[in-house]
């Protein structure tokens, strides 16, 4: 059986390398159209190992996430890579939080996150002694880790077990059959396969439309944007510290994280960006900006969530009103203790409706599976969504 994995991203490594333990190594191919490995996505990825807090009990995220961490852990610790159990606080920095703290323990005890406990001002300050908040949630499970290195790790494998990855290839289009798919790469190569499974990320909407597949949903690419701490002033900071997040949104707000370099990082701004893979807020794609305006979802999205965009553009140009947001965190930081650092663009899945889709979502024409939608916590549960993916494929 001759199976081509499209996507070089930690996910798409995961499932070739899965299918090749499985099926036998010499039937698997793992196509990329960069010169190397994880440079999107997974390159540019927090580090964080989700403990599984936010997500809808019996949503994909919430089952994949938990079994991806625990099969995370166990190939980490096989390869020697570092997972530091550095422990995630969530605060409630006022009175007017503490009903959505509540609700987001209850969630979390849903979904069975190991070792949770609520937290009074003083037994958080025992943890974080330089937070403001008058409650928290605390998750002594949440770590980090090097998700490129993983990603590293998963290829070798894939490599010794027979599996071919191939770079420079980039795939345009995918033509299911009866008795399998066509695969077609950029300069005229075309490889028939038996199996095909599309993680594409970034550019999983315009290969699925390529292919003849649905529009709905539409990639609208959020760029992340982020501080760092000086390393003189590391100490305020020991583990992973977030707010309380806005349940209408997907995404978690301003939080400060340590990365597996010892450096603290805050952030991320979430804005529209101007490029699907563009890492400066001045990179500017003219085609991908189109893609996104004439997408009816995005009109929709803005007109729901203008208020929330205005602030996290403001946000964007303004290192004081960034400050100001941070010093909810850490009212010690000052704006000399601010560099800048890097960015990462998100691949957010948005229906027609303007909808942001917060589950991940897989699709399946004949024999080819697609995923369309694998934001955070992809990469923590990307083992077990390489479970999920091969299940389905080979049904």
């Amino acid at each position: 059986m001759q199976i081509v994995v499209v996507g070089g991203g930690i996910l798409g490594v995961a499932a070739a390398r899965l299918l090749a333990r499985e099926h036998g190594g010499d039937g698997v191919l793992l196509l990329e159209k960069e010169p190397e490995l994880a440079r999107h996505q997974t390159g540019h990825n927090s580090g964080v190992v989700h403990a599984g807090l936010y997500y809808r009990p019996g949503s994909l995220k919430a089952r994949l996430c938990r079994r991806g961490g625990e099969l995370l852990r166990t190939f980490c610790a096989e390869q020697s890579i570092a997972v530091a159990a550095c422990g995630k606080v969530v605060l409630a920095h006022d009175a007017s939080e503490l009903e959505r703290l509540r609700r987001l323990e209850e969630r979390a005890s849903a979904n069975e996150v190991p070792g949770l406990r609520w937290l009074d001002q003083a037994a958080l300050h025992d943890i974080e002694p330089h937070v403001a908040g008058i409650a928290a949630l605390h998750s002594p499970s949440s770590a980090l880790v090097d998700f490129g290195a993983v990603t590293d790790a998963l290829a070798a494998q894939l490599r010794s077990l027979g599996g071919e990855i191939r770079t420079t290839s980039e795939v345009t289009a995918i033509h299911p059959s009866a008795a399998g798919a066509t695969v077609e790469l950029r300069g005229g190569e075309r490889l028939q396969a038996d199996r095909v499974l599309v993680c594409a990320g970034l550019q999983a909407d315009r290969l699925a439309r390529a292919s003849g597949g649905a529009a709905d949903p539409r990639i609208v690419p959020f760029r992340g944007e982020y501080w760092k701490l000086r390393p003189e002033r590391g100490d305020l900071v020991r583990g992973l510290i977030y707010s309380v997040p806005d349940p209408s949104l997907p995404f978690l707000g301003v939080h400060f994280g340590r990365r597996t370099n010892g450096e603290v990082w805050i952030g991320p701004n979430a804005v529209l960006a101007l490029a699907r893979e563009g890492y400066s807020r001045f990179t500017l794609s003219p085609r991908d900006v189109a893609d996104t305006l004439a997408w009816p979802g995005t009109w929709r999205m803005m007109a729901r969530h203008w208020r929330v965009g205005a602030k996290e553009l403001h946000r964007s140009f303004s290192k004081r009103s960034f400050l100001a947001t941070a010093r909810r965190h850490l009212p010690e930081l000052r704006s000399a203790d601010l560099q800048r650092a890097g960015a990462g663009v998100r691949a957010q899945a948005l229906d027609r409706d303007g909808a942001l889709l917060d589950d991940f979502a897989i699709a399946t024409s004949g024999r080819v599976v697609w995923v369309r939608n694998a934001p955070s916590p992809a990469a923590t549960s990307s083992l077990a969504i390489a479970e999920e993916l091969c299940t389905r494929l080979l049904l």
